[in-house]
């Protein structure tokens, strides 16, 4: 599913894999998620709710442009850069991946406020 992460007069677009933690969260849409730099590699803040990791496969070694979900948590992260850093078990789950303007969302600043829609809902 094409999303659209919005913050700013920047439009960054994503999509989201088919997967059930994904359907979840896509249900979830449109939703506002105020994110943090987080460690300098990622963007990330706690969602509305809590998606279950059921359905989805661990990933221990993020790749920059991923979406993914810190089940333990409740935390979306979206990675940015590679720092060479194992994320312990259970590891994110993979919820989708940034498909233009990631260097957008990388210089956003320490604290940005993203609001997340459908693709679809925004070209209607």
């Amino acid at each position: 599913m094409p999303v659209v992460l919005r913050f700013g007069d920047h439009a960054v677009a994503a999509t989201l894999t088919d997967t059930p933690p994904s359907r979840q969260f896509t249900a979830m849409l449109p939703m506002t998620v105020r994110l943090t730099d987080a460690w300098g590699q990622a963007k990330a803040g706690r969602l509305p709710r809590a998606l279950t990791a059921e359905g989805g496969t661990p990933v221990h070694v993020p790749a920059p442009g991923g979406i993914y979900f810190w089940p333990p948590s409740g935390v979306i992260a979206i990675y940015y850069d590679d720092l060479g850093q194992a994320v312990p078990d259970p590891g994110l789950i993979r919820l989708g991946a940034v498909e233009a303007g990631l260097d957008r969302l990388a210089d956003a600043g320490d604290r940005v406020t993203v609001r997340i829609e459908s693709a679809a809902t925004t070209d209607s």
